[in-house]
């Protein structure tokens, strides 16, 4: 069995060991490729390991010995599962390996913006304390969270944890969820897309990327967010309308924007949210903690071991 990673820099750039992937077959492990050396480098691979590689279905007709494409990640919209499934390929993904880390810079975000954590520490680099007259000074507004509204797009493994914590800042917590209110979890408040808009002091987003929430978050609903309101993407970034949301910063509108995703990554140098005002951008690293790439790669051992076991598991097109 010839196991091929096709991208394996981003999961492991050297702190993990692979020697367990080794006891499954033979395993030849690129760092990146290039799309125009997919084909060449997969042509005899049984099963590929993928994180950001494109699959399409001209590709895969390509790779007749192919039986099993497993991707690194939650999402798999890289991959044309129907035409995978056409061809009798088994496609699996790696779910909810991330969702403290991914908690865990939803609220760097949100406490960056609220405490201007990154603005002082810069003020503070070029002497503005060591020049002041009192013991300490302030030149942005502080925001205490406590009582504050946080709404919720999207209740998954990770929407569920930001919203844990959120209670335990003394957060009033809403969402827009397909859930029933009845089945939520306690001190959660189902809502209509609107009145979450209306409703939020902070807007944090954790819904996948589909057809239906394609720029959910545009300049029309921009203008139906409270004035000064915050807005958070730690889940996909084409879920917003970038130039919107810069237009947005500049006039006000929006208070703050933080983000670890962008609609094209790396995004262009002139991407206007990399030079808005009062936006924080982490390049798409919530996920990359060491604690939850080992989870991962532990999750796609199993992955491997349930589809030789002829029992595949976290199948994405059964």
């Amino acid at each position: 069995m010839k196991i091929v990673e096709l991208d394996g820099y981003a999961v492991n750039p050297g702190d993990l060991s692979l020697e367990a992937l080794k006891a499954y077959g033979e395993l030849v492990v690129y760092e990146r490729t290039a799309e125009q050396d997919v084909v060449s480098r997969a042509q005899d691979a049984e099963m590929l390991l993928i994180n950001k590689i494109n699959l399409t279905a001209a590709i895969l007709a390509q790779l007749p010995r192919l039986r099993y494409i497993g991707v690194m990640a939650t999402g798999y919209n890289t991959v044309d599962i129907e035409a995978a499934k056409a061809q009798g390929i088994v496609v699996t993904n790696i779910p909810a390996y991330s969702t403290d880390s991914v908690a865990q810079m939803t609220f760097a975000h949100i406490l960056n913006l609220t405490n201007q954590v990154a603005h002082y520490a810069q003020r503070n680099r070029e002497g503005r304390w060591s020049k002041n007259a009192d013991f300490c000074y302030w030149d942005t507004p502080l925001i205490e969270l406590h009582g504050k509204t946080l709404g919720i797009v999207g209740l998954g493994n990770i929407g569920c944890k930001v919203a844990q914590i959120a209670h335990q800042f003394g957060m009033d917590v809403f969402a827009l969820t397909s859930r029933n209110a009845a089945d939520l979890p306690e001190g959660i408040q189902k809502t209509t897309w609107e009145g979450l808009l209306a409703a939020s002091d902070i807007l944090t987003l954790h819904a996948p990327l589909t057809a239906g929430t394609q720029m959910m978050v545009n300049g029309d609903t921009l203008k139906r967010m409270k004035p000064g309101a915050l807005l958070i993407n730690t889940s996909r970034g084409g879920l917003i309308d970038e130039q919107a949301v810069a237009e947005a910063l500049a006039t006000g509108q929006l208070g703050g924007y933080g983000a670890d995703v962008m609609t094209i990554e790396p995004p262009a140098s002139e991407n206007p949210l990399l030079h808005a005002p009062n936006a924080y951008i982490t390049p798409h690293i919530a996920w990359a903690t060491k604690a939850a790439r080992h989870r991962l790669l532990d999750i796609c051992i199993e992955n491997i071991k349930a589809f030789l076991a002829g029992v595949p598991q976290n199948v994405v097109n059964p």
